[in-house]
């Protein structure tokens, strides 16, 4: 899906490709040198915040922020790619076709749709067909090749309503990019929910996380994933609390804000530099050796994702609904679903 309308137009046109003091000697024979203490921030920092973009449609259903924006498809993000939000939006009913997007192809990564508000249907040319409402995730791995559609359920289509939704996606490493296409559909009630901070009664507990994949003290999120990837469905519902979040400190992160407001505080005692972000600003974190994530929540009801992973270190090459390492592997993707090989 995200992007492809837009994307679809350069198909099989446009490639983009990401690779992307002496110490003074001394007489005394019991003196010895001072060792180097090398010192890691407290809390980790911001390397850049990039502010709410414009936004577009995919198909009829999908009206989406880019979120990502320049940084889509580039090292920086790794392992993530590209990150659509459909903010809340109401939708009327409608007899006939369900709104969405059509059949088209993949090859080279996965796809990871979040149902906030509404509900979504999926079908491939694999067999795979499934429905996520709200709170549910459906992860699909490309891999080698998958023809797939999203719409619109039928029961939202004729009932209408509120639809918010995010849909990322998630590079694959080259040694699995031709690895057998997959589905997980992963339910609301089969996602762990880690209370923050750990181990606090329940009148000092401050967050939420929903782990959909990835890792937290001794809970794993469900998403079975081809590389370490972390991707968390925050709830900070008090405001002016500080919430400290343990985060791998050799994992790319990127905070995006869905709801409410928070500052991402650093440095040593979270005196450093402070980021502000409001409603579909995204933070992409410094790799500064440090293991938490500290926020003051702005507003009460705040709902945040973070999210990213360990980097893979190796070239993108993007084009379309494609992402592989090389221009070669593309132009191959590209022959291989003309020939009806996906």
């Amino acid at each position: 899906m995200g992007n492809y309308r837009r994307q679809a137009q350069f198909f099989f046109s446009t490639l983009v490709v990401s690779t992307t003091t002496a110490l003074e000697s001394c007489p005394i024979s019991h003196t010895t040198p001072a060792a180097t203490t090398i010192i890691m921030p407290q809390f980790r920092a911001v390397k850049r915040v990039m502010l709410k973009p414009h936004k577009h449609w995919v198909g009829d259903a999908f009206n989406v922020y880019p979120v990502f924006a320049d940084l889509a498809f580039k090292e920086a993000m790794s392992p993530l790619l590209m990150f659509d939000y459909a903010e809340p939006k109401d939708f009327g009913s409608k007899l006939g076709q369900p709104r969405g997007v059509g059949a088209h192809p993949h090859r080279g990564f996965e796809t990871v749709t979040i149902a906030f508000q509404g509900e979504v249907e999926h079908r491939d040319n694999k067999g795979n067909k499934g429905l996520i409402g709200p709170g549910d995730v459906q992860w699909m791995t490309a891999g080698r090749g998958i023809v797939h559609e999203e719409y619109h359920s039928p029961h939202f289509t004729k009932n209408g309503g509120t639809f918010e939704m995010c849909q990322l996606w998630v590079n694959l490493p080259k040694k699995h990019k031709m690895t057998k296409p997959r589905y997980q559909a992963i339910l609301d009630e089969q996602i762990p929910n880690v209370k923050l901070p750990l181990g606090a009664p329940e009148e000092e507990q401050l967050a939420t996380v929903r782990l959909i994949a990835g890792e937290m003290a001794d809970n794993r999120g469900k998403a079975k994933t081809f590389s370490p990837v972390q991707m968390w469905d925050v709830i900070l519902p008090k405001a002016g609390a500080e919430v400290e979040i343990p985060y791998p400190a050799d994992h790319n992160c990127i905070v995006f804000v869905r709801r409410g407001g928070v500052e991402i505080m650093s440095g040593e005692e979270g005196k450093g530099k402070t980021s502000k972000l409001g409603p579909q600003d995204v933070a992409l974190m410094h790799l500064d050796g440090s293991d938490i994530i500290k926020v003051r929540v702005d507003r009460p009801g705040t709902s945040i994702l973070i999210m990213g992973g360990e980097p893979l270190n190796e070239p993108i090459a993007a084009q379309g609904p494609f992402v592989m390492n090389s221009h070669d592997e593309i132009r191959k993707a590209m022959n291989d679903y003309r020939a009806g090989k996906f």
